[in-house]
């Protein structure tokens, strides 16, 4: 039976959860502010209202009543996690495609999930509530430096500090605080071990709140400041052994909690030690979920909806397949080199496309980017035969990626694929910071290297062999192909300054 389905979001996430949607036979419908008056997420819904803001909850519900809708996708981010409005969404008569609320209070708890996992004997790390700094100070002379402060009711890295010796714990403690404080309405913050050389490890589940199956694991451990920005699935990290271990331990997890709907177990791999913890659940559907289905070939987003509407889940957990490799890369709207914002209108956009190339895109050619809202204005995810194939394949897709008008990530990405930690796995949490330096060299190579190419290919537009060899120096190597794009683009200059005299 054909539904009207609110998604209660906007950008990429509105846009991707409208096409499957439409697929289902069912018809989207939005909401957007007034910023969001051109974005491209309204053209993917056949109705839509001017709301004041993604987080007021009255007008939200309010749109939807308004608009005629069954029920809302809360997308990621903004209201996705707050039980509140899943309980006001259910209590109007509309269906909330998402877990239950009381699930989410319980997964959304990290410290009663820590609790349930120590019962259950799951793997998490130790951890104290902390009321004060003499709590941390007698947590770290247990368990020993460096230790980090978390929030206890929210995710996001907000309230993320990480103490390395005794004089750090009173001024980060204060930070840690104010952040919670102005983020969550759990002000509460536990501290726990700090591991420098791990990797962030999450499993894909979905359950009907007695079924929980998983779609496997994602690896995200490529971030900075606790976000995260190339995401890849399979873990090319673990073996057969951790990776039955791991979603096994998830899904144990997920159906202790009554667990319905999408979801994701997140947890922190030791590679020292190879032994993984339990950092958390997000009740939701995640930023990286493409590449789960990507290797699975599952739209999660269709089984958020049936399980919702239906009740019951449809899958068994022998019909999950784990086929091939996928990587995703989040494109932001920011200068690569400091990761400051960068707003402003999309004046020209071609994004890449072939063989196992998918972008997940919330604009277009003349939308305007603002600081308002996330930087994140797409995602690009690539599917190969093997992990190998897919890194190419990404590679090939970024060059083809133009966008102008606004400053973007990329740059700082292709340096990230272009390490050796990165090919070969051993890439760390840390390996960001740890080597900022040496992507910044590379990032600045990129820039000068596209400034050369731009001034050369906006001399001879209407030469095509030229522009066709412009490309081509550009996509030689770092060592040589600055000088190469500096004599050419004196070349160019030097005849179409003569074609001018000539004129």
């Amino acid at each position: 039976m054909p539904m009207r389905i609110l998604i209660a979001n906007r950008g990429e996430i509105a846009v991707r959860i409208a096409r499957s949607i439409i697929e289902m036979g069912h018809t989207p419908l939005g909401v957007y502010t007034s910023i969001d008056g051109n974005s491209l997420h309204r053209r993917f819904v056949h109705e839509d209202a001017e709301v004041s803001s993604y987080l007021d909850i009255d007008e939200i519900i309010e749109a939807a009543i308004h608009l005629g809708a069954d029920a809302i996708h809360p997308g990621y981010g903004f209201l996705s996690e707050k039980s509140e409005f899943a309980r006001r969404v259910i209590n109007k008569g509309l269906t909330w495609i998402g877990p239950s609320p009381e699930v989410m209070d319980r997964a959304g708890d990290k410290l009663g999930l820590k609790e349930t996992a120590v019962k259950l004997g799951l793997p998490t790390l130790p951890y104290t509530l902390v009321r004060d700094a003499r709590d941390v100070e007698e947590f770290a002379r247990e368990h020993g430096y460096p230790v980090v402060l978390k929030a206890a009711g929210g995710g996001g890295g907000i309230g993320m500090r990480v103490i390395n010796d005794a004089s750090e714990i009173e001024s980060k403690l204060e930070l840690s605080l104010m952040e919670v404080g102005k983020a969550f309405k759990d002000t509460r913050v536990y501290v726990e071990p700090y591991l420098d050389k791990s990797k962030h490890i999450e499993v894909q589940v979905i359950g009907d709140g007695e079924k929980v199956i998983h779609l496997y694991e994602r690896e995200c451990s490529i971030q900075f400041r606790y976000q995260k920005i190339i995401e890849e699935a399979p873990s090319p990290s673990i073996s057969p052994e951790e990776r039955r271990e791991i979603v096994g331990t998830a899904v144990e997890l997920m159906k202790a909690l009554g667990y319905d709907n999408a979801g994701t177990v997140e947890f922190i791999f030791d590679v020292k030690k190879r032994r993984f913890y339990l950092m958390e659940v997000n009740a939701r559907i995640q930023v990286e979920h493409p590449v789960t289905e990507m290797v699975t070939g599952i739209d999660i987003v269709k089984m958020q909806v049936e399980v919702a509407f239906e009740r019951a889940l449809g899958l068994r957990q022998d019909d999950i397949v784990l086929r091939g490799h996928s990587i995703e890369a989040r494109i932001q709207a920011v200068n690569p080199l400091d990761f400051s914002g960068s707003p402003g209108h999309i004046t020209r956009l071609i994004e890449p496309s072939g063989p196992g190339v998918r972008v997940d895109s919330g604009v277009a050619a003349g939308s305007y980017v603002s600081l308002e809202y996330t930087p994140l204005i797409s995602k690009v995810i690539v599917y190969g035969r093997d992990r190998d194939e897919a890194l190419k394949r990404l590679r090939r897709a970024l060059d083809e990626y133009v966008i102008e008008g606004i400053q973007t990530n990329i740059p700082f990405i292709k340096a990230v694929l272009s390490s050796e930690e990165f090919k070969n796995s051993t890439h760390t949490t840390r390996f960001v910071e740890e080597n900022m330096d040496v992507l910044k060299k590379k990032i600045e190579e990129e820039l000068a290297a596209q400034a050369l190419a731009t001034a050369v290919v906006s001399f001879v537009k209407p030469d095509f062999n030229k522009v066709f060899r412009a490309r081509r120096i550009v996509e030689k190597s770092p060592e040589s192909r600055v000088e190469e794009v500096k004599r050419r683009a004196w070349t160019y200059w030097s005849l179409a300054r003569s074609k001018l005299k000539r004129k």
